[in-house]
């Protein structure tokens, strides 16, 4: 359904748009203005392990956390033919007040955009963005002087903090582009303006939970300005790892492709899950699944 209540502002000075335009056009695009959802900050340390894969379901003594299913159907979805755009979170004309953001997570955006066409140069402020390709190629520019192309296995962090503005345009004229774009609220306003992007082989990311973004760059992540760590893993048919969550942390899951068992929960492509509270989190690849795994304060 298409709702055009309008949504809360997230940061001064940040944009709000209603259906997006190609590079043709006015650089509106899925780049609406979400409202914050940020949550009081904890500072805990929470660890991971690949362990071989149990029955179906947890085993019983596991401690698990709360867990909330965002199925993928319900998220807000809009098809402007040269942009294909589901949001999990409020974003732009899609409005949820029940789905507002997660924490200091606040946009996953699932594009797709057709060959040759993209989003304009635009403006954001005060947000930590995260761009993960799925497929193709995805060319960024921006006004601090960047410009690159993200593959898969790849991962761009930008920080917006005072003001930036930059475009992105699917790189090939035969391909679509798939992508995840991430936005994440800063731990501060009015930061300086920043830009990172590092590669990450499938082999580092099979069968265990790798670190791709985290506040103090460990393991050769890129850094943000945030107190979270983001973790990618694949996982073939029966294979599984665990993420332990400490008292007073939160985490998000997000099932990229493929079929997994959370905590013996079914969650396909496209499909997240909240976890809250101390526990284990048991991911177990039902079919060949990619991931990420957010823990977050």
């Amino acid at each position: 359904m298409r709702i055009q209540r309008p949504v809360l502002q997230a940061m001064a000075g940040a944009e709000t748009s209603g259906p997006p335009a190609s590079t043709k056009g006015p650089p509106a695009s899925s780049k609406g203005s979400p409202a914050s959802s940020k949550g009081p900050p904890a500072s805990t340390k929470a660890g991971s392990r690949a362990s071989a894969a149990p029955a179906d379901g947890p085993p019983s003594s596991v401690r698990e956390p709360s867990i909330a299913l965002r199925r993928a159907g319900e998220r807000g979805h809009f098809d402007f033919g040269w942009l294909d755009t589901r949001h999990t979170f409020s974003f732009g004309n899609y409005y949820d007040p029940h789905h507002m953001g997660f924490r200091v997570l606040r946009v996953i955006n699932e594009d797709r955009v057709v060959p040759g066409r993209g989003f304009g140069a635009h403006p954001h402020r005060d947000m930590e963005i995260l761009t993960y390709v799925l497929e193709g190629a995805l060319a960024h520019s921006d006004s601090m002087g960047n410009g690159s192309v993200i593959r898969p296995g790849e991962v761009q962090r930008m920080s917006a903090g005072a003001g930036v503005t930059h475009g992105e345009q699917n790189a090939s004229q035969s391909e679509k582009v798939h992508f995840l774009q991430i936005w994440i609220v800063p731990e501060a306003a009015g930061l300086t303006p920043g830009y990172e992007q590092k590669a990450f082989s499938a082999e580092e990311k099979q069968g265990r939970l790798r670190l791709v973004a985290s506040r103090d760059g460990a393991e050769g992540s890129v850094r943000v300005n945030q107190d979270v760590k983001l973790y990618a893993t694949l996982l073939t048919e029966d294979e599984e790892v665990r993420y332990e969550m400490a008292t007073g942390r939160h985490a998000w899951v997000q099932v990229v492709r493929g079929v997994v068992l959370l905590n013996g929960r079914k969650l396909v492509a496209g499909d997240g899950a909240s976890a809250s509270g101390a526990g284990t989190l048991v991911l177990r690849g039902l079919r060949d699944a990619e991931l990420l795994v957010f823990d977050l304060p």
